[in-house]
Order: structure tokens, then sequence, then C-alpha cells
């Protein structure tokens, strides 16, 4: 018996859980939750002051306490269908139940009742029946322009009745019934209400809102709406056909091929930019783009949203998908529609059978659609790097039909003069990959190979990807032929096996000799992946005589002290992270970090990084690498608390290392061209 119990049980709460409410009924549901310490059926609503927008809300509204960006103020009223009672708390009685001609006097709705009755509607409301009447406010009929509303009013027999019976349907429907892109027959010639019902709770009816919902009547239900709605007969590219100021969008809908898919059925938004519009887009890459199919159908595509969306339900900031792939962020500064957080929506919400129409007065353009220059000009981070690449004269890279991909360092990697010479002409083509890459594509190990006939490598890390030094530092832009990657240096392509690199540079003459002494310079000529830190020789100047002639005297310990600043891996300092380690030569592992973009080893700032080779990468050190002290680890007796205590970095030492490390730093203002070139 107990167990069939327990049964029933989990069957009723499974179908309490299963029973899914729509998403109004959610948001209402979360109103009452909020105004239920105001008394029985109180239901919490966030109002815009200096309007006469109110809306329930969900969690994320009520937290923000912003619609569109405007502070909110709570309110607390009567849920629908209930009403106060002077002397007691909150709302405890349930509106009594009328026909709907006196319903709409209740929930305010007098102008529509005024109208309603001028048009001999009266006696039809208060008659047998069961009927919806998505019933306009009294603030929507005196939002009507002046011509619409005398046209109606002056003939209140055929127009005025033939407006309100277009907001009426011939059953009852409650907000549960009005399903996300349904239709319902109204009864104005059977012409089709459009219902859209948002995952944010908001309802409407040819894109006006209700605002009070649910208002049951003897004869029917009825709906107070945020404005007048009118009659929806053609489909919207039918509409856009018809608008002068759209003339240019309908050449280019034509050329595209689109004219079919906005005639058929479907659900669509369409940001439909004005001539003027058009206007503000340079000629020549216009002309470049209506001359290309493929580009021009992704311009468009882009101004297309795959789902049907009324400006009234856009109450903040969302992503949505448009026909190219990509999204638009859709949102809105308290009554302005904003698109990529810009005000260009001039005007709002024509219906169409297929879809909704907003005009915009500004050509929205994908990266899709744009060559490499354009792509470049469009991101301030990289224009250095775009003014140099025009100046090296690879400019018909930039805008021709070349599948290449273009590496562009951001504008903190150049450092001194940026003069054009044959050296960097050389470093900037080097920049450009002879084909089209996706940075999901690219994986460790592989070679790219650029204009100047140059081999980069791909190095894939857990927290980066990196080609050479480089390191990837924004999201791929993917153009009409070519890629673009944002990286955080120049490129140094590798010149040489590491012990070339350290031969070059005088500061590491006495490493070099070190290295030749203790036989380890046939080791570093070896293909390899080795990590170098390198002392200066500032590094071993500063070493105590005696520790140095000890290490010196004896080629062995001088190889183990060696082995002890290489690494057995390929790390470049994009590689680090807060707690990196990397095993050496002589089999211990060194600790590295990244404070204040700088590289440590074992707490030793690295004065130069980056120093890419054929069979390593060098950093430079101004200091010898030594091990750090141990770790101690114990545990009490009882076992009650363990205790893990770390050695302290010697103050003296954080002090000298980084007065050592400013002084470097300081010398190196242009070394990053200059290195390169």
């Amino acid at each position: 018996m107990k167990r069939l119990t327990f049964t029933a049980l989990a069957v009723a709460f499974i179908a309490v859980v299963m029973a899914a409410k729509s998403p109004y009924q959610s948001v209402l549901q979360h109103s009452r939750i909020r105004g239920r310490k105001e008394g029985p059926n109180i239901c919490a609503m966030q109002k815009i002051p200096g309007t006469n927008k109110k809306y329930f809300t969900n969690c994320k509204q009520w937290y923000h306490r912003k619609i569109c960006g405007k502070p909110t103020v709570i309110s607390y009223e009567c849920c629908p269908g209930y009403e106060r009672v002077v002397g007691e708390k909150g709302c405890p009685a349930a509106l009594p139940l009328v026909n709907i001609y006196n319903t709409l006097g209740v929930v305010g709705a007098t102008t529509t009742k005024m109208y309603s009755e001028r048009a001999k509607l009266q006696e039809e409301l208060e008659g047998p029946g069961s009927f919806t009447f998505f019933a306009p406010s009294n603030e929507a009929w005196s939002a009507l322009p002046t011509e619409i509303l005398d046209a109606l009013v002056s003939n209140v027999n055929i127009e005025l009745l033939n407006a309100l019976h277009y907001h009426m349907v011939n059953k009852r429907l409650t907000s549960e019934d009005l399903k996300h892109g349904s239709t319902f027959g109204s009864m104005y010639q059977d012409f089709d209400v459009h219902i859209q019902h948002y995952p944010n709770g908001i309802v409407t009816v040819n894109c006006a809102r209700l605002v009070k919902t649910d208002q049951h009547a003897t004869n029917g239900i009825v709906h107070v709406v945020d404005r007048v709605i009118t009659a929806v007969t053609n489909n919207v590219n039918t509409f856009l056909e018809t608008e002068d100021d759209l003339q240019s969008l309908q050449t280019a809908i034509a050329a595209a091929g689109l004219t079919s898919m906005l005639e058929n059925e479907g659900s669509y938004t369409i940001f439909a930019p004005t001539n003027e519009a058009f206007k503000k887009i340079p000629q020549d890459m216009l002309d470049r783009i209506l001359g290309d199919p493929v580009a021009l159908k992704d311009l468009l595509n882009y101004h297309i949203l795959k789902s049907l969306h009324c400006s009234e339900s856009i109450v903040a900031g969302t992503p949505l998908e448009t026909l190219q792939g990509t999204v638009l962020e859709v949102g809105c500064d308290g009554d302005k529609m904003t698109l990529n957080g810009k005000a260009i929506v001039t005007e709002k919400d024509i219906l169409g059978t297929n879809g909704v129409v907003h005009y915009i007065d500004e050509v929205l353009i994908p990266d899709s659609a744009k060559n490499l220059k354009e792509l470049a000009e469009g991101i301030p981070q990289i224009s250095k790097a775009t003014k140099l690449f025009l100046d090296a004269g690879l400019s018909t890279h930039l805008t021709g039909s070349e599948t290449v991909t273009l590496i562009a360092p951001q504008n903190e990697a150049f450092k001194g003069s940026l003069s054009m010479t044959p050296e960097l002409r050389k470093v900037m083509r080097n920049h450009i990959l002879k084909e089209k890459f996706s940075s999901k594509g690219l994986y460790h190990g592989q070679e790219l190979e650029t204009l100047g006939e140059n081999k980069l490598r791909v190095f894939v890390y857990r927290n980066n990807l990196c080609i050479e030094n480089a390191c990837i530092a924004a999201h791929d832009k993917n153009g009409r032929f070519a890629t673009l990657f944002t990286v955080d240096k120049v490129l140094a392509p590798p010149m040489g096996n590491v012990m070339d690199v350290l031969k070059a540079d005088s500061r590491f003459s006495t490493l070099v000799g070190n290295i030749q002494k203790a036989g380890l310079t046939e080791l570093l000529n070896k293909k390899g992946a080795y990590t170098i830190f390198a002392p200066t020789n500032d590094a071993f100047r500063a070493m105590p005589p005696a520790d140095l002639n000890k290490i010196t005297r004896d080629p062995r310990e001088l190889a183990k002290f060696l082995k002890y600043h290489i690494g057995e891996e390929f790390l470049v300092s994009g590689a680090v992270t807060s707690h990196t380690r990397v095993k050496t030569l002589s089999g211990d592992k060194l600790e590295l970090g990244m404070w204040n973009s700088t590289m440590y080893i074992n707490r030793v700032p690295v004065v130069d990084a980056d120093m890419m080779a054929t069979n390593g990468v060098v950093h430079a050190v101004g200091s010898i690498i030594k091990p750090l002290p141990p770790k101690i680890v114990s545990d009490q007796a009882d076992g009650s608390s363990t205790r893990r205590t770390s050695a302290v970095w010697a103050g003296s030492q954080v002090v000298k290392n980084e007065e050592l490390f400013q002084k470097v730093l300081s010398s190196r203002s242009s070394k990053t061209i200059s290195k390169v070139q």
C-alpha cells in the first residue's frame, strides 16, 4: 500500500513538473512571487519612469532593474482577474464576470468601449458568443496619427467597425492559446492576426504588445494591447517593392536572387537599409559588392534574422542569428531599437504575412563581404600594421581576390620608428600567408608559408595558439576571400639554430664560451625543441668570483649548470601561465610565471623574450637561475590539520632583479622592430 502511494505521488510530481507553463505564465508567476509580501494576488511590475510602459518581470530583469537600458521603479498591482477590497490587504476579490462590452470599462479600455458603441458593436459585445477582443488601450488610440483616426471616426459604420472587428477573433483565446508564430482569422473578412509569444514572456499581436492579458468575460476574453493594429495582407517582398525609400534595397535583393525567398512562407525580420543608407558606403566598395553575387548575398542575409522579432519583444541586448550565419546584437535604448549597440532603426514594425520590416539608416556590412583592407581598417588596434602593409606596397594582396591570411600585430607590438625600409618591407611580407587559414584548423607543428618565402611554425598550447613568437590575440576575421589574424607581437621567423642566435648577440658571448667549454655545442646545433634561458654577460659578471670559478673549472659541473638553464620543450612566452613548470636537461624543474606581461623563471625576470631558432627559442635573463628553496610540508600528529609553508623570495633579491629588469627594459624601447629587421 505504501509503495502504491509513493508511486502515485511520484507520478503526480512528474506530471506537475512536465506541465510546462508558457513564457508569459512563467513571468507572471515570478511577478506573483515578488509581490506576495504585499498581499494575495499582488503582482510586482517594473515601470519605466516618464512612460506608461509596465512589465511583469523575470529574474534577470528583476535583478538588473532595467528595461531597455532605463532604470525602472517597482509597483505592486492586482494580478489579472483580481481587484482590491477596501480595508483588506492585497487583491483578495476576483473581478466579477461581465460581458466583453462592460469588461472593456473594467480593464481601462474606455476609448475602445466608446468607439464600440459608436460603431454599433455594443450589442454584439454584450450578446452570446465566445470572442477574443484585442482591445487597444486609451493611449493606443491617442497615438494614432490624426488623419487615420479622423478617417475611422468619420465613417463609423464601415471603417471603424471593420477596424474593431479586425481586433476580434470568434473564439476564446487565453495567453496559453497564443502560441508563438500562430495566426487566427479575425472577424474582419477572416484576415489573420499574427501572434508572437517570446521566451521573455512578452506576447504580441501584429507587433502590438499585450499589456493586460487574460481579462475574462462571460462571453469571451479581453487582452488589452498597446497600439491599434491594422490588417496584414502582403508578404514582405511586396511591401519592399512598393516603398520608394527602399529602391536600392529592392535592386540588391533582385540581383542576389532573394526575391522568391521573401515571397514564400516564413517568419523573417528584415532590417531594411534606406536609399540614403546605401549612399553612405564608399562607391568603390559598393560597386565591388554589387558586382560580386556571393558578397552581395552575404550582405543582404546579414540584414535578415531567422525569426520574427517585433520591437516590443526586445527589452535588453540579445544576440540573434541571421541568415548569413552570424549574429546581430539586437537591443534597445529607451524607445529606440539598436543594432550592435547603435540606434540606427528609424521606423519599426511594418508587418507582412511572412515577416516584419524595420527601417535602418546604415548598411550593415558583414566581414564575409569585405576584403582584407576593409577588415583591417575596421580594427583600430591594428592601425599601425595596416599602414605598414600599405606602405610596403602590399595593397594588391589586401584588396584583391587572393586566398591569403593576413597576420596583423597589435599596435603595442611596434616600437620606435615605423618608417619603411627594405628590411621592414621584408618583415611585412612575412606577415602574409599564401593560403587562407582558420585558427581553429591550425595544428601543432604545422608549417605556414609566407609571401616572403619563409616557413612559420604553429605552436598549440593549453592557453594559447601561437605562430612562431606571436600568439593569436583576437577571434579570426573571415573576409570574402581572405582571413585576418590579430597577434600580440611582430613575427620573428627563425634565423638559425639556438647556437646561431646566441653567437649573433654580443650579450651572450660569455654563455657561448661556456657552452663550448662544457661540450654542449653539438647538442644545441642538432635538431630539437629547446628553450634556452640564456644568462647575459652581466648575469655572469654578477656571480661571486668563487662560485663562477668553481663552476667553470670543471666541464662536468659547467655542463650541469648550463643544462639547468635549458628546457626540454619549446616554450614561447605566450605559452606561460601563472603556474607553468618545465623540465630541464639536468632533470630538474623550473617554475615559470607571468607578471605585468613579464615572464619569470624561478622568479628571475626575462629581459628579452622569444628569440626564435629552428630548434628552439632563447629567452635572455639578467641573473643566473637558481633553485627555489624547497617547500616544507608537515602534518601534525593528531591529523587535525595540515600546514604547508612556501619559502618567500628574499626581499633584497626581488629589489635587485626588479632594478635590473627595469634597467634592461628601458634600453629596449626600439629593439622589437630592429630585431626582426
